[in-house]
């Protein structure tokens, strides 16, 4: 257990995630980069090339490329060491996304997970929906829609995908999670606002313990 706080680099830590050598990406959008931890929480390196905002991030399960949401460029931005090492600032392999609400378009997006195919879902806030993309960023799909009523989305933040596919997404304004299965059809939802057992408070990302 490591106990980051602002002395150690931190402004406005979002999101995180692991790799598959143990090492921690933790965006930072304020300070507009994604900080690399080692297993024992050493800084060991900052990725910040050609980001504005970085909000979402997730490290690919399969490539190992670290996928990164630019919330204010409204585009995902893909990193691959192999092109530039992360302890020399990183250098933008590929991105993908542009400003709009078509298919594909992204308006503000926040967060981002992969699935167990390989594809990347990343959260289109603005647009109210999940959005699905290859790994190269090709568009496959999408779900959801602007609404309160169950299922539907006014604040969609953080999500996580299972190894049989269904999507948990965080809904933000009614603090509940909704589960949706790989065809974005809802299966169930769980929780609700509040400070009880089962409730959620400013409820904004989710892990699955898999």
């Amino acid at each position: 257990r490591y106990r980051f706080h602002e002395g150690d680099g931190f402004i406005n830590p979002v999101d995180v995630t692991v790799d598959r050598r143990g090492r921690l990406f933790v965006s930072d959008s304020e300070a507009g980069v994604v900080v690399v931890l080692d297993a024992d929480g050493d800084e060991i390196g900052r990725i910040r090339d050609g980001l504005i905002r970085p909000t979402g991030v997730v490290a690919h399960p399969t490539s190992g490329e670290i996928f990164i949401v630019d919330t204010q460029a409204h585009q995902v931005v893909v990193f691959d060491e192999t092109v530039a090492p992360f302890s020399e600032g990183g250098r933008v392999s590929r991105r993908f996304g542009t400003r709009g609400s078509g298919p594909g378009e992204l308006n503000y997006p926040t967060l981002i997970a992969a699935g167990p195919a390989g594809d990347v879902y990343v959260s289109d806030a603005l647009n109210f929906r999940i959005q699905v993309f290859s790994s190269e960023g090709e568009y496959r799909r999408s779900f959801g829609e602007l609404g309160d009523a169950v299922g539907e989305f006014a604040r969609p933040k953080g999500l996580s995908v299972d190894e049989q596919g269904r999507v948990f997404v965080v809904e933000g304004l009614y603090d509940v999670v909704n589960v949706f299965d790989a065809d974005g059809r809802l299966l169930m939802t769980f929780g609700g606002a509040g400070r009880a057992d089962g409730n959620f408070w400013l409820a904004t990302g989710l892990a699955l313990d898999v």
